[in-house]
């Protein structure tokens, strides 16, 4: 199915650009996040007339992206949890909970879809996050898992 891309897209291509990719996706993910629109001759010429203002709304994204990117690269955040004797915690660490102590500690608020840790948290220690802020800006920061105290 042909698309129209609205946005740079990570290893798919660029705003304005016409991919061919599968129809689930197209539908599913791509159309649905307003991030493309189908390729129709009216669509075409649409994308025309709005690309300049996609380019800065998309420049103005990427210079966002940055300025959190300064203010969390390479930091490392501590998260309390409950733990059992071997070191093993109760549940794991979701991208939910890393981005609300973000949030509290650095008044950043990062959506839980952009957080990708490089494995499952489920152990205490410390972990490296992957953070992808923009198709063009990512950043890593560390999780530092500790046993919280029962009481």
């Amino acid at each position: 199915m042909k698309v129209i891309l609205l946005e740079n897209v990570r290893k798919i291509g660029s705003i304005g650009e016409i991919i061919d990719v599968k129809r689930g996706f197209a539908r599913n993910y791509l159309i649905s996040k307003k991030k493309a629109l189908f390729a129709s001759k009216e669509n075409i010429q649409e994308v025309e007339k709005i690309k300049q203002d996609l380019s800065k709304k998309d420049q103005d994204k990427k210079r966002e992206a940055k300025l959190i990117q300064e203010k969390i690269k390479n930091k490392k955040y501590e998260l309390k949890k409950l733990s059992t004797e071997n070191k093993e915690l109760y549940g794991s660490v979701k991208p939910t909970e890393i981005s609300g102590i973000i949030e509290k500690i650095d008044k950043v608020k990062i959506n839980p879809s952009l957080i990708q840790p490089s494995k499952e948290i489920k152990s205490i220690g410390s972990f490296d996050v992957a953070i992808n802020l923009h198709p063009e800006v990512q950043t890593k920061i560390v999780i530092s898992v500790i046993a919280q105290e029962e009481k």
